[in-house]
């Protein structure tokens, strides 16, 4: 997995305060040592949140998840001019259908797509009907 140079330093610095951490121990262990629980995940980003929501107030009445976190990291991918291929791949779908449940174009790529083409040029001509199938028309 790629990594930002900040991220990598946070690791180094994380696994610095933590020296019992063993080459092959999980890199964020539960209390037991072991690999946190998707349930372990799940209450730690729980708490994460309800301590973002006293500094962003907003942040209450919005559900977030780590598949949200998931989910807007994609989106910023796609929104940055990241090829949807390589965002399959960044989130470890094994085809690119997969993607297409988690990304789609927002208003503001609908609009920037829009920008980007030239209006036409063309009049679209009213259509005429002749004599004979108005008065026809108008019979009925």
């Amino acid at each position: 997995m790629p990594l930002w140079k900040s991220t990598v330093q946070e690791v180094r610095a994380w696994l610095r305060c933590n020296p019992v951490l063993a080459a092959d121990a999980p890199l964020l262990p539960n209390r037991d040592g072991r690999a946190m629980t998707r349930q372990n995940v799940n209450q730690r980003f729980d708490l994460a949140v309800t301590r973002a929501t006293q500094t962003h107030p907003s942040l209450a009445r919005r559900h977030i998840s780590p598949h949200t976190i998931r989910h807007s990291t994609a989106m910023h991918m796609l929104q940055s001019g990241v090829a949807f291929s390589v965002i399959a791949l960044w989130m470890g779908h094994e085809s690119v259908t997969t993607t297409h449940r988690y990304v789609e174009a927002d208003l503001t790529m609908k609009e920037q797509a829009l920008a980007r083409l030239e209006e036409p040029h063309t009049k679209i001509p009213r259509y005429r009907p002749p004599d004979a199938l108005r008065a026809f028309l108008e019979a009925l």
